[in-house]
Formats: C-alpha cells, sequence, structure tokens
C-alpha cells in the first residue's frame, strides 16, 4: 500500500539520492533538512539545561568579579578623584580626563623600572630555583615504594601552603633574622651574627626560599596526579628492555609529565610579573623599597598610600598588558614544541 499519492518526479528523486537540496516548482531552493548527527541550537540547550544551570553561578561569579571591574580601567586615562562622590562610577564620570599622561609619567620615572627590574629577576630566579623543586620531589615521592611512607612525605610538605604568609616570614625571622638560631650559633663559635632578613643582597634569594618552603607541596600533587595516570605496563617493558631506573625515568616519567610542564610553564610566564604581593610588601620595610619593590607594590604604594588611582591604575594596565603578551608568546612556544599549551591551536 502506498504512503503517499503524490507521484514523485525522477529529478527529485535524483535529488534525494545525490544528497542535493530539492527545488521547489517555482525555482526556489526547498526547505533544507538538517544534517544526520547534528542537534539544532534549541535541541543542545534543552540536552545540557542541568549541566548549564549548574554552571550559571560560577558564570556570574566571573562576570561579576573578574570582567566588570576591567571597566575600571578607565581611570588610567583620568586624573581619578573618588572624592567627587559617593558613588564610584559617579566619580569617574565627572574626573578630568588626562589621555595619556599617566602612561607618560610611568615611562619616566625611575622607581617603575625598579619596580620592573625586581620583578623580572625574581621571576627569573623562582623559574630557575622554584618550578624544577616540584617535579623532582614528586619523582622522588612516586619512587618510594611503602604507599604509607609516600602519604606521611606528602603531608610533610604539602602542609606549609596553608600557612599565611605572616607566619611563613615569622618562622623565617626566628632562624635567619638578627637574633635568630642561625645568627646566635654563629655567635656561640666565635663569629659575628648575621641578618640575612634586614640584607638587601639576598633579599630575593629569602624571597624565592621562602615560595619554595611554602608552596613547593602544592606543586607537588599535580605532578603526582600526572604520574598516577602512567600505565605499569610501560615501566615493565622498559625493564624488560633492559632500561635501568633512570633510562626508565627519562624515556617514561619524564614524557608522561612533559604536557602539565608545558601548561604549568606557559601559566607562570603568564604570572612573571606577579611574584607575590603580600609576602613582599610584609618585608618592604626590612630591605628598603629599592631592593623589595615589584609591580604590585609599586600600584599599591602609589594607589593606596599616595592616593594617585590614576597612576597606579595605568601601572597595573601596562602589567595586565605585557602578562597577556606572554601568555600567548609562552603558548606559541607550547605549540611549536607539540605541546597543547593553554588552548589549542
Amino acid at each position: 500500500m502506498s504512503h503517499s499519492t503524490v507521484p514523485r518526479s525522477r529529478a527529485e528523486a535524483d535529488d534525494d539520492r545525490a544528497g542535493r537540496t530539492p527545488v521547489a516548482s517555482d525555482g526556489t531552493a526547498g526547505p533544507k533538512k538538517p544534517k544526520a548527527g547534528k542537534l539544532s541550537l534549541r535541541l543542545r540547550l534543552r540536552r545540557d539545561r542541568t549541566l548549564i544551570l549548574m554552571t550559571l553561578p560560577a558564570v556570574l561569579l566571573l562576570l561579576v568579579f573578574n570582567y566588570l571591574p576591567i571597566l575600571g580601567n578607565i581611570v588610567a586615562f583620568q586624573d581619578y578623584d573618588p572624592y567627587v562622590s559617593d558613588n564610584g562610577i559617579v566619580s569617574m564620570l565627572h574626573s578630568a580626563w588626562v589621555g595619556v599622561e599617566n602612561f607618560q609619567q610611568i615611562f619616566a620615572d625611575s622607581a617603575f623600572w625598579n619596580a620592573v627590574q625586581n620583578t623580572l629577576v625574581l621571576f627569573f630566579l623562582q623559574l630557575v630555583l622554584f618550578f624544577p623543586i616540584p617535579i623532582a620531589l614528586a619523582l622522588l615521592i612516586n619512587s618510594v615504594v611503602r604507599p604509607r611512607v609516600r602519604a606521611i612525605a606528602q603531608a610533610v610538605l604539602y602542609l606549609p601552603h596553608f600557612f599565611s604568609w605572616v607566619l611563613v616570614i615569622s618562622v623565617f625571622q626566628q632562624i635567619f633574622g638578627g637574633a635568630g638560631l642561625l645568627s646566635q650559633l654563629l655567635r656561640q663559635h666565635g663569629h659575628a651574627g648575621i641578618n640575612i632578613m634586614s640584607d638587601p643582597s639576598t633579599f630575593k634569594f629569602l624571597v624565592t626560599a621562602e615560595g619554595v618552603w611554602k608552596d613547593a607541596g602544592w606543586g607537588i600533587i599535580v605532578f603526582l596526579a600526572a604520574l598516577a595516570s602512567v600505565s605499569p605496563d610501560l615501566y615493565e617493558a622498559a625493564a624488560m628492555d633492559g632500561a635501568g631506573r633512570w633510562r626508565r625515568m627519562w624515556h617514561v616519567t619524564l614524557p608522561a609529565l612533559r604536557p602539565v610542564i608545558a601548561l604549568l610553564l606557559v601559566l607562570r610566564v603568564g604570572d612573571a610579573l606577579t611574584v607575590g604581593f603580600e609576602q613582599i610588601l610584609l618585608q618592604r620595610d626590612a630591605v628598603g623599597p629599592g631592593a623589595s619593590d615589584v609591580l604590585d607594590t609599586f600600584v599599591w604604594w602609589n594607589g593606596v598610600r599616595n592616593q594617585d588611582f590614576g597612576y597606579a591604575a595605568a601601572a597595573g594596565l601596562v602589567k595586565g598588558v605585557v602578562s597577556i603578551g606572554l601568555v600567548l608568546a609562552a603558548n606559541k612556544v607550547a605549540h611549536l614544541m607539540g605541546e597543547q599549551g593553554v588552548y589549542k591551536k
């Protein structure tokens, strides 16, 4: 029994077999059929509505606290006066427009370039001395056979991450300060005491050491998670081929960590101009601004302490633009090395 009483022309049948769009009798294209396996936007929204509702609060928080404040960068082009009105938006509308004058003053300020130099030196020190340590510790912990010993070592290394910077600096002060354990030990053996905590020449190494002690355990977790995904069969096959412990680490373990190392390295380069605000601010008076000022403390000092908000906003905007450029450049290098980086090509 036929399902249709309307006869089909041979051209329509050929169009269906060839996958072409049917043509109406008046010469216009008929309605297009959706491609097989491709859902419309309405159907995808209906299918994923539960996941969308779950992520909606996080998206709103991101918009309110991360993206809306970007509009405040307009004060970098103003002589911003927050006392014009109790409403910050009204103050921006009534503040004098100065254009790029704030940026011209920044680039002519020797204190700004000193902060840039200190920031870059700290970044390179942390990249060379700090970044490889979590990788080495993760490899060391992963080589421990007993799970109980491995768990205890990981917990001990991870514990300082929960300490505040006030507590971390207090601990270092009790050890390396003028009245600390190291200085007292030297005096007991007839040597002059030392005060590393107030020595400008060693401040950058001190900051790096504090960061290693506090946050190395946090990085270990990421690398241990990557090592947990490595199949034991790879180690067994390498051992059967005669590979020793070092060759197994070089040819099996490190290639498994390579994507994670590339990703974290890109993120670390993007944070090159953010080297620790609270940690350095707490020790700024001990060593002086010449040795300790970085871009974050420079922005805080000029914006909060000196009430020059437009000048500080201009410095912060320069830092943000340079940081974006560093992320893009580092991600491009990761692509050239065959890694995904932060995002795909």
